[in-house]
């Protein structure tokens, strides 16, 4: 008896670790005072108790489908192939928005709502296959009546059941055409010297500024360390902050509360100031109405 109970231990264990089982992430706007995301993964337990669940992010503004989509383009390429991605920003829950699992050419999956979450992983790892989720054969069981929580009722469910192997990406449901709503933006550009671009998003601790100008597009401006840059910042079109900034490597080689150019963790050209928020103290936000430009300053 001991021996058996030993063995099967062992067996659990094995299973446990065996690699089966892909991580799950979960992005919600739910918050966390309430029990809805633990509802999430209590349904992503019953699924498979081995599953290993990680949180992305759930004090998402409220509806903000862009802000969504620019946190999965953070965090989602550092996760390995095979991680199953559910984003439940979903103002529409309940509409005739078609409920997918996007496959990236990354390997990735996304479960969730097709309302523009999907944009810029999309765009960066590319769309290898989406199909429609089949909601008679990835549905909790006995939620059929519930028509405001498919983070919980589907999402969380084919997730788990995508991600622990329960079931295979082909059983998710029937086929679409590759390609995905996308949230219309402005791209970054370069011409006569001047750089142009949007700010996806703010970081909100720090109140960093952060643009979609990428390291690639600013390197064509041959920038130098130390070297001074005129940040034009727009709500709307209306300028609302002018600066000349420095060139830098990292916040400390500006004096405190002295604003600097840097780039940031995914090599896109950020403003900020050394130990104080530049968003808060020039009241400066993010999203599709913001743009910026940047070039040398004039000596």
């Amino acid at each position: 008896m001991k021996q058996t109970l030993l063995l099967l231990l062992f067996a659990t264990l094995c299973a446990a670790v065996s690699g089966e089982d892909h991580a799950l992430v979960i992005q919600t706007d739910f918050g966390t005072k309430d029990g809805a995301v633990a509802a999430m993964k209590g349904v992503a337990v019953g699924v498979d108790a081995h599953l290993p669940i990680f949180d992305l992010s759930h004090e998402n503004t409220p509806y903000d489908i862009w802000e969504a989509a620019y946190r999965l383009k953070q965090s989602a390429p550092y996760w390995p192939a095979g991680t199953v991605f559910v984003s439940v920003i979903d103002p529409g829950v309940g509409t005739e928005r078609a409920s997918i699992v996007l496959k990236t050419k990354s390997g990735h999956y996304f479960v969730g709502p097709d309302n523009g979450t999907w944009t810029l992983v999309a765009e960066e790892l590319g769309v290898e296959a989406v199909r429609r989720i089949d909601e008679k054969l990835n549905r909790r069981a006995g939620s059929e009546k519930s028509y405001t929580f498919h983070g919980r009722d589907i999402y969380a469910y084919t997730g788990a059941r995508l991600a622990s192997g329960k079931i295979t990406y082909e059983q998710v449901g029937p086929l679409l055409d590759a390609k995905i709503v996308s949230l219309p933006y402005e791209r970054a550009s370069q011409k006569d010297g001047v750089l142009r671009g949007t700010i996806p998003q703010i970081d909100f601790h720090y109140g960093n500024i952060w643009s979609n100008i990428p390291d690639s597009l600013f390197n064509e401006l041959k920038p130098q360390f130390g070297e001074k840059f005129l940040v034009v910042i727009f709500h709307n079109g209306k300028e609302v902050y002018r600066g000349v900034m420095p060139y830098a490597k990292t916040f400390g080689d500006v004096p405190e509360g002295a604003p600097l150019l840097y780039l940031d963790s995914l090599l896109d050209v950020a403003f900020a100031l050394n130990m104080d928020n530049f968003a808060k103290k020039h009241e400066l936000s993010s999203g599709s109405g913001w743009s910026v430009t940047v070039e040398r300053a004039k000596p």
